[in-house]
Formats: structure tokens, sequence, C-alpha cells
């Protein structure tokens, strides 16, 4: 198999698969309206999420808890930096009315990192995981967690919870997540998500991005330690650099590549497979807990 670097295919503009649609549809329109109406904080709007119109019009919505300042400075993300603000204790249900009000179907809850407090935002965490059950017991769930250190008595207030999903992303490839997830480590985010599926959750999942200087054949090791944890879903997506002050894109995958890297995984043995340039970590989240 031929090995292709960053070294040999530089980006010189976006290519023609990375460009999205304009969202639309009635549904999207409703929800579009509900979070300015409401002043609804969602990563969907934030982050300018190339899906949103699609997974607003299957009732789908990422929620991000517990601030918008991240104790870690990761290469590739565009949340800032720096000392968070006190923790706000009646988001729990700020988020569950959230959620009751534009009638979503599959939440997904993520969070900065919180390395900042003794309990690193878990007990948030499970008191979110509580208020959505309470006010929205129709409503699945997802949680994207952060790694909480790999300290397994705080993972475990997740555990308890019981979300549908537990999710938690390696970025990237072992060479580079020390240049790409600062304070991350590759074994022990492998760790984390072996710890969740040994504790009974039913569905575990995490993502990777590309782009980033990985070789192919990296990108193959990846996906093999995640599944060796017994994760049942993995997403594949294309990084995009949010700002200059962020890591350069080396280049852009192919979507034959993409299809490349869903046929190996899907072998490997995986549930549910999403690879693209536009994937997400969220992308068709809703189909996840099947």
């Amino acid at each position: 198999m031929e090995t292709t670097t960053a070294s040999n295919i530089l980006p010189t503009g976006k290519p023609k698969w990375l460009k999205v649609k304009l969202p639309i549809g009635q549904k999207y329109t409703e929800l579009r309206g509900l979070v300015d109406k409401y002043k609804l904080n969602t990563i969907c709007t934030s982050g300018s999420c190339p899906n949103m119109g699609e997974c607003w019009g299957e009732g789908t919505a990422t929620f991000m808890i517990l601030g918008n300042v991240c104790t870690r400075s990761c290469g590739f993300c565009g949340v800032k930096t720096g000392r968070p603000e006190d923790v706000e204790w009646d988001e729990p249900e700020k988020v569950a009315r959230s959620i009751k009000i534009m009638k979503i179907k599959h939440a997904v809850i993520t969070s900065v990192d919180r390395d900042d407090l003794k309990d690193m935002g878990s007990i948030i965490w499970a008191e979110t995981i509580k208020a959505i059950r309470r006010m929205n017991p129709e409503t699945t769930l997802e949680t994207l967690i952060p790694d909480f250190q790999g300290v397994e008595r705080i993972i475990d207030r997740i555990i308890e919870a019981n979300p549908e999903v537990v999710s938690h992303n390696m970025e990237t490839v072992r060479r580079l997540t020390r240049e790409v997830r600062i304070q991350a480590k590759y074994d022990r985010s492998l760790a984390v998500l072996k710890y969740l599926k040994e504790q009974g959750i039913r569905r575990t999942k995490s993502g990777i991005m590309l782009g980033l200087g990985e070789t192919e054949e990296e990108v193959y090791e990846t996906i093999r330690d995640i599944r060796n944890q017994n994760v049942d879903i993995i997403t594949i997506g294309q990084y995009l650099q949010p700002s200059k002050k962020h890591l350069p894109v080396k280049r852009y995958v192919t979507p034959e590549e993409f299809a490349n890297y869903e046929k190996f995984a899907k072998e490997l043995g995986f549930r549910h497979v999403e690879s693209g340039a536009l994937v997400r970590s969220s992308y068709h989240a809703e189909k996840h807990i099947l």
C-alpha cells in the first residue's frame, strides 16, 4: 500500500467536496427561530457546523456545558483557552429546558475540559443527564466526554447516569497527539474507552479527524486501536483550521480515501461508521443508538 503523507499533497483552496448547501427545511427553520428567540446555546450554531440543517431536520442537536472557556489548549479546537468562570449550578435545568423547547428527539451533550475543578465538572455532567431525563423522558442521549484525566471514580458518575451512548474522541493518531491534544495522552484516551465498555456502557464511540499530517498506516493503526477497546461507533472527518492561530491543514483527504477507511472500519466490526470530509462527532448521532 502506498503511503500518502502531508508533504506531498498540500491544500491550495478547499476542494469541491467540502462545499455545503445552505440549511433549509421546515424543521430547521422552526429550530433556528427557537434558538434565536430563547437565546439557546448549541454547538451546532456556535461552531457553524456544516451538518446543522441535516441534523436539526432529524431532531438532533448538540449542547456544550460547563462554560465556553477550556482549561486545555488543543491545537485544533476553536474553543477559548484560559481560566473558566464559576460553575452555573442551574445549568442542568437550563439545558433540559432548551431540549424541551426545541422538542429534540436525540441530544448530544459535550463540554469543555475543567481540570480546574476537583470533580472536573463530572457532577454538573451527571446532573445534566438526570435533568434531561426528568424533563424529556422520550429524548435519547449521547455524552461526548473529556478524558477526566482517566480518573475512574469520576468517569463512574457518567456511567451511573447511563446515557444511551458515551463518546470520547481520540482526535488524531499516536504520533501527533502531543502536538494536536497538548494535555491529552493517546493511551489514556484508549483506557477511558476500554473502561466505559467494561463497566457496561451499551454503546461507546470515538472520532478522529484527518489532514493534520498523519500517514495512511497511522490512520489504519488508530482505527484498529479504537476497535480493540470494543468501541461500537467511529466517526472519521476532515480537519478544518478554525483560525490562523490553530494548526494548519496539511492536506485534504479525498472521498476515495474516506471510503477506504470506512470499509476497513466495517471489516473490523464497528457497528456504525461515519467517514467523510464533512463528518463531525455528532453526525447521524440519532442512528447510533440502534
